[in-house]
């Protein structure tokens, strides 16, 4: 049984069945042998000379690892549990029809499990580690909580995946494998688990108020839980209560429910967690609340609405789609999502603390600092951040390694992967100049402003020339600077050089090879913008170098240099923020013309409040156009981007064959003085990208053995 992040003081294990009398207690230096015999208590304390147990907990067998129970971490969500007494169940070495057959004597019953308060708060801190959170720890091929292998996930995060970036190393793209977002197994452990405490719940020795709690926290983590799900692989199994076996394996079987009948029981648990949490928690615990049911309840109800009116965008077929497993949902179901979504974003805006950080800037550039430190530090934000994961201390297993994989590489401070994420100019284009409100505004590059040759530089064109390369950005949303590092911007007191060619005074040019020309003055000038590779962070083939023009600065912390170790990084990763829940609001609203009790004035004014505290000035009507690039720029590289795709149905029509965009500074030696241009271009060593809609629905595993119907397509 794996628990990763918690280290244990004491810990009782009762023993069930084991191989050669033994059983082996792995933790981070080593192993202990353990001689045992079978229904034999064990008790170990401090095995491994007063560090506590870490790690493993499990079997010494060749052949055949089956164990069941245990509790991983104590605290990510919850303060960590101390001197942990705690009764675990582990069977060991039998086959499948054994374990089936054990008798009850050999299970810890639920008031030994749970007798201890601490006991139960471990457990409950164990559901909520295992939420499938697509935090900095998430890997789209091998899950969540992926923090514990050597280089964690390559740097590579869902934002590559869209049109918002690129990894500087890897080129593959969303339904090259099936095994992408996979949650089917996670999903149904994590929902066993969450029902083993729900049954237990009516016995538990404490008082009618903490029970509540309780039932309202199980109800929080099954509805996550099951929305993960169920965006993944449309309608499924809904196992709503323990089941128990007693000889016959069928009746333990679940058929997939359909897609509207999964969606509604998702809304209906999040209603059951409302109604049963409290609004806060003492010391400030980072566990569900009333109103994180709510701001959940927004974001599910959207993404069903959107499945319901945009399925036919790309319509399936085939037995999945004809029992109703996915799609099958009508224009009065997406009304009434919609109108859901509403309805929980208005308990947030209408009754509950939270509100926009700093909504009132003083100018951009103070806008801007406001919009990086909530990211940066999100306990500077509690106004905002409605649900956020924690990460307890550095090291592997309990951190993670976002600002080694994504500080620019002239300040990797000795890390050996910098510059992994780059942000298209695709995503850069989306920002508004302030004096053009509800326009994008493409960044222009030429005298003719044609913004449609990105075949590179020609000499034929004529270019816009800058003394500074931070000069092309003047007037920009002030968001895009708390959110990307842009060439000649500072960061960590340095100037970060990202340059890519280079213009000789004959006209020759220079493009992404290393080269330098010395000019009369003897000053010297080279490609990337520096001579060597420490001082320079883009366009050179290399993956610590940004093959875009731009580099990720959300969520990276700009006051502490990085550790040139894996798992340093302890930033809090912002599930969900109150900013979410007004541009919720304002979709739900625009796309049903939901008008009661003032609603299209309310959302007009939600997204405007998100631009004022942007540094806008002037207001914009409520369009969908104008609510959707508020969502775009308002939420990048907060993994919205991929699933608002997959809810409206717009991956198929974004990328099919498109070739994302990179922003490339010049210096251009030919004038008076050194001076730069910028060439929009493909980027480079990327290629054309093609939506599989298959992945639209997530390959279902083992359906050969478990007769469900497997999606379409697979």
């Amino acid at each position: 049984v794996y628990h990763p992040h918690v280290i244990y003081t004491d810990v009782v294990l009762q023993v069930a069945d084991l191989h050669r009398g033994q059983i082996t207690v792995k933790h981070h230096q080593g192993h202990l042998v353990v001689p045992a015999q079978r229904g034999q208590l064990l008790h170990l304390s401090r095995p491994d000379q007063g560090t506590g147990i870490r790690g493993v907990l499990g079997l010494h067998h060749p052949g055949n690892h089956l164990a069941t129970g245990g509790v991983q971490q104590a605290g990510c969500f919850v303060q960590a549990v101390q001197n942990l007494l705690l009764a675990l169940t582990v069977l060991l070495n039998c086959s499948c029809s054994d374990f089936l057959d054990l008798e009850p004597k050999n299970k810890v019953t639920a008031d030994r499990l749970f007798s201890d308060p601490k006991g139960v708060q471990a457990y409950m801190a164990n559901l909520y580690y295992q939420l499938p959170i697509e935090d900095f720890t998430f890997d789209q091929d091998k899950g969540f909580n992926y923090n514990y292998n050597g280089a964690q996930n390559f740097g590579i995060n869902p934002s590559v995946y869209t049109d918002e970036a690129v990894s500087s190393e890897y080129w593959m793209f969303i339904g090259w494998d099936i095994n992408m977002y996979q949650w089917w197994t996670g999903g149904y452990k994590l929902n066993r688990d969450v029902n083993v405490l729900e049954a237990a719940i009516p016995t538990l020795d404490i008082t009618d108020v903490e029970k509540k709690s309780l039932i309202g926290e199980c109800a929080f983590i099954k509805a996550y839980n099951y929305f993960a799900l169920v965006r993944r692989y449309g309608g499924v199994p809904l196992v709503k209560e323990l089941q128990e076996y007693e000889g016959d394996v069928e009746i333990l079987k679940v058929p997939r429910s359909t897609e509207k009948e999964s969606w509604d029981y998702v809304l209906e648990l999040f209603d059951k967690a409302i109604e049963n949490l409290p609004q806060s928690w003492s010391d400030n615990q980072r566990r569900a609340t009333v109103w994180a049911a709510y701001a959940y309840k927004s974001r599910a109800a959207l993404h069903a609405a959107s499945i319901a009116k945009y399925w036919n965008e790309y319509p399936f077929s085939g037995e999945a789609v004809d029992k109703g497993y996915v799609g099958g949902m009508t224009a009065d179901d997406a009304n009434r999502y919609y109108e859901a979504c509403i309805k929980a974003s208005e308990a947030l805006m209408n009754d509950s603390p939270y509100s926009l950080h700093k909504p009132n800037p003083a100018n951009p550039e103070e806008a801007a600092r406001n919009y990086q430190e909530i990211f940066e530090d999100p306990s500077t934000a509690p106004e905002e951040v409605i649900f956020a994961k924690g990460y307890a201390q550095p090291g592997a297993e309990r951190g993670h390694s976002t600002d080694f994989w994504n500080n620019p590489n002239q300040t990797a401070n000795g890390a050996s992967y910098p510059g992994r994420t780059n942000p298209t100019l695709d995503l850069a284009d989306l920002y508004e100049n302030y004096d053009n409100p509800g326009h994008s505004a493409p960044i222009v590059t030429t005298e003719d402003g044609d913004l449609s040759d990105v075949s590179g530089y020609n000499p034929a064109r004529k270019y816009l020339h800058f003394d500074n390369p931070m000069d092309i950005f003047k007037g920009k949303d002030a968001r895009l600077f708390g959110t990307l590092i842009v060439p000649s911007s500072q960061w960590k007191n340095t100037t970060i050089i990202i340059q890519g060619g280079m213009i000789k005074p004959d006209g020759s040019y220079v493009t992404e090879t290393e080269d330098s020309y010395t000019m009369p003055n003897g000053k010297k000038y080279y490609t990337f913008g520096a001579s060597v590779r420490s001082e320079y962070s883009g366009f050179e083939n290399h993956p610590n170098m940004t093959r875009t023009g731009f580099l990720r600065k959300k969520f990276l912390n700009e006051k502490s240099d990085v550790a040139p170790r894996f798992f340093e990084s302890t930033t809090s990763y912002i599930d969900i923020r109150y900013a979410e829940i007004l541009l919720n609001y304002a979709e739900a609203v625009v796309e049903s013309n939901y008008s009661a009790n003032g609603a299209q004035t309310r959302a007009a004014e939600a997204i405007n409040a998100l631009r004022k505290r942007a540094g806008h000035t002037k207001d914009i009507p409520l369009t969908l156009d104008n609510v959707l690039r508020e969502r775009r720029v308002e939420l990048a590289f907060e993994n919205r981007r991929h699933w608002d795709l997959m809810r409206r149905r717009e991956y198929q029509k974004e990328f099919n064959g498109r070739e994302r965009l990179a922003l490339m500074p010049v210096i251009d030696l030919r004038g008076e003085k050194p001076q730069y241009i910028f060439v929009r271009k493909l980027i480079s060593r990327d290629g054309m990208k093609f939506f599989e809609p298959k992945a639209y629905y997530v390959w279902i595993p083992g359906t050969e053995t478990t007769g469900i119907t497997q999606n379409p397509l697979y």
